[in-house]
């Protein structure tokens, strides 16, 4: 079964090279500061957080870490990590820098827990168990977990079966070591819409299975807003992107993702939504990565974002 475009290839692909080029273009790359002031502080509205993929490369550990607070992040999302001493690195590197590592961007592509090889779903199954403990050796509270696609090879209906059985697997995992499974909707041909994502986060029954809502990923079909105010208190955490192309089937179509305000999304609306599901956990920026001046851009975005501008 083929699989699916990496997302962070895509994004890169869509904006680093147009957007983040631009951006970059006024400012070489440039290291952290060497102040030692800690995150600024945010009120209780949702805060601010960015992938550690979006910081530069070039820097080491800790100069990354610094590099997000100095530019106004509160927290990062790592990519999964499993040998204990790199996921000690991570936490250690982030409490030093005064912000902290709040979520591991798993995913779950390969296999997925959908895949129609049992012997697949089972490695997939342990897969995601690894995931969650190195999440927690990292200090974060929970993992973003893709449920599995639909495809030639798995119909809907096995794809969902296969989905709760998985999930329902991993749930006294994440019950042992305190760990949310944050389920996000993405380009998968699964849970299309608000009110079937909704039952199914609820199907579990369990605290630590909710919702991870990307803003930008359900652009080509529906409309972000109309999304949140579905799901609700079920959100726990939520990526910012965004995507010119619609709202909707009909405007969506040979679009593509863009800088953040930059594209089709209501942004007051959307954060009107959030406003009225009280949610104030971490957005994280899932963007092309870029130097300081393009990270510093980012951020003042969202804060326009979150300011309803």
């Amino acid at each position: 079964m083929a699989e699916p475009v990496n997302r962070r290839e895509f994004l890169v692909s869509s904006i680093g090279t147009a957007g983040v080029a631009a951006l970059a273009s006024t400012a070489s790359t440039s290291t952290a500061s060497s102040a030692h002031a800690v995150a600024p502080p945010q009120n209780d509205g949702p805060k601010k957080a960015v992938l550690y993929g979006m910081l530069p490369a070039s820097l080491s550990l800790e100069d990354r870490f610094k590099l997000a607070r100095d530019v106004g992040f509160a927290a990062v999302e790592a990519s999964p990590i499993t040998d204990p001493g790199e996921c000690e690195k991570m936490r250690a590197g982030a409490e030093k820098a005064g912000i902290r590592v709040h979520s591991v961007i798993y995913g779950g592509w390969d296999p997925p827990l959908t895949h129609p090889d049992p012997v697949a779903r089972e490695k997939s199954v342990k897969n995601a168990e690894a995931a969650l403990r190195g999440a927690k050796m990292m200090g974060a509270d929970g993992i973003l977990l893709v449920p599995g696609l639909v495809n030639a090879q798995t119909r809907y209906t096995d794809a969902y079966k296969y989905a709760h059985e998985g999930i329902r697997r991993l749930i006294p995992v994440a019950e042992d070591l305190k760990m949310l499974i944050n389920v996000e909707e993405v380009w998968n041909n699964f849970l299309l819409s608000p009110m079937e994502f909704a039952a199914f986060v609820d199907s579990f029954k369990s605290r630590w299975v909710n919702a991870y809502f990307d803003v930008g990923n359900v652009v080509t079909f529906a409309w972000p807003e109309d999304w949140v105010r579905t799901l609700g208190k079920r959100i726990r955490k939520v990526h910012l992107k965004d995507y010119k192309g619609g709202p909707g089937l009909f405007g969506g179509n040979k679009g593509s993702f863009v800088n953040l305000r930059e594209g089709s999304i209501n942004w007051p609306e959307v954060r009107k939504a959030f406003g009225e599901i009280g949610y104030t956990g971490f957005m994280t920026t899932e963007l092309g990565g870029g130097d300081e001046a393009y990270l510093r851009d980012v951020s003042a975005r969202v804060d326009k974002i979150l300011a309803g501008e």
